[in-house]
């Protein structure tokens, strides 16, 4: 081949390239330019709104990433990290199910074999006693949220506590029920969507004196910043429990409000004067509820919602007037 036959393929194949590059620049109908429209995948015109291609491949990173350096270690393999594992879900689990890739079931010896190698994999995964003591409690962590019916931040934020309270050797003369039930009680308040001492007792190993004693000293000791609970916190969960309408929850939440402006919930319990403002908001909407119904839902004795009640009122009556 000539220089001169090479110089003409050359030039020819230039100009495909740049007549390719102005057709996917531009737009067919009306030759306006083109923008791509990552959220939706399509390639649209900016001037005459024509669909030019949709359903395009998003080759980024499915993960939020903030500088280069994670922009790299956030590539398109595998899960992403979280806390709430003790390897932080790096490590490879065998499954349960005696089945081959294709669906079919284990002869007996492969069976015996597999339950053999989930076994090892089990030793594995935890190197030292550190490692053990930390896939016992996230294990806890995950039991009780379950039952509290705690989300899945709340959960993230009590593992992270609890390797904090492991990491700065917090956990020596304590139990591991007892640190991580202080740990999920702490990211409950910190998230805003706290539980009482009263439930998290009922789910936890550990009775009310430890986990109280255990929680101060890991709040002391990480520094941990909890605002006192503010009683319209657990609203919306009694509401919902009691099969209340948004009326009586908007109303519960006017009664706090008020409470507060007179300084009627200054060295009260929280969830007692949200049980009674549930209560008492039920009673002005003409929802039937009984004492005893909000008292099982809030864990909270009959006397102190009808204590609370009245305060409520009373403190409404005051506002009105002014």
């Amino acid at each position: 081949m000539t220089d001169t036959t090479i110089k003409s393929y050359t030039s020819v194949r230039e100009a495909e390239s740049e007549e390719t590059q102005e057709s996917v620049d531009t737009c067919p109908e009306c030759g306006g330019n083109l923008v791509t429209d990552t959220e939706h995948g399509e390639t649209v015109c900016d001037d005459c709104g024509l669909v030019v291609e949709e359903d395009s491949v998003d080759r980024g990173p499915e993960w939020r990433a903030f500088d280069a350096s994670e922009r790299d270690n956030k590539s398109r393999v595998g899960a992403p990290t979280t806390n709430m594992m003790h390897d932080k879900g790096l490590s490879t689990n065998i499954g349960w199910q005696d089945k081959d890739a294709y669906g079919k079931a284990l002869s007996s010896r492969q069976r015996e074999q597999m339950q053999r190698l989930r076994t090892w994999n089990e030793r594995f995964r935890t190197r030292d006693s550190k490692e053990r003591n930390l896939k016992q409690a996230l294990g806890e962590i995950d039991r009780m949220a379950s039952a509290l019916g705690l989300p899945e931040n709340v959960r993230e934020t009590a593992s992270v506590i609890y390797r904090r309270a492991l990491d700065e050797d917090l956990l020596p003369g304590r139990s591991i029920e007892g640190v991580a039930t202080a740990a999920l009680y702490a990211a409950a308040r910190q998230v805003g969507t706290p539980r009482s001492l009263d439930e998290m007792e009922t789910v936890s190993r550990v009775g009310k004196m430890e986990l109280t004693r255990t929680y101060r000293y890991v709040v002391r000791e990480l520094k941990l910043e909890i605002q006192p609970a503010d009683p319209a916190q657990y609203v919306p969960r009694f509401a919902s429990d009691l099969d209340l309408s948004d009326e009586a929850e908007r109303r519960a939440r006017q009664l706090l409000d008020n409470a507060k402006r007179q300084g009627v919930h200054s060295g009260k319990s929280p969830v007692g004067l949200a049980a009674a403002a549930v209560y008492a908001a039920a009673l002005l909407t003409n929802e039937k509820v009984t004492q005893s119904e909000v008292s099982e839902v809030a864990s909270i004795s009959e006397v102190t919602i009808r204590n609370r009640y009245k305060e409520l009122l009373d403190a409404e009556g005051a506002s009105a007037v002014a």
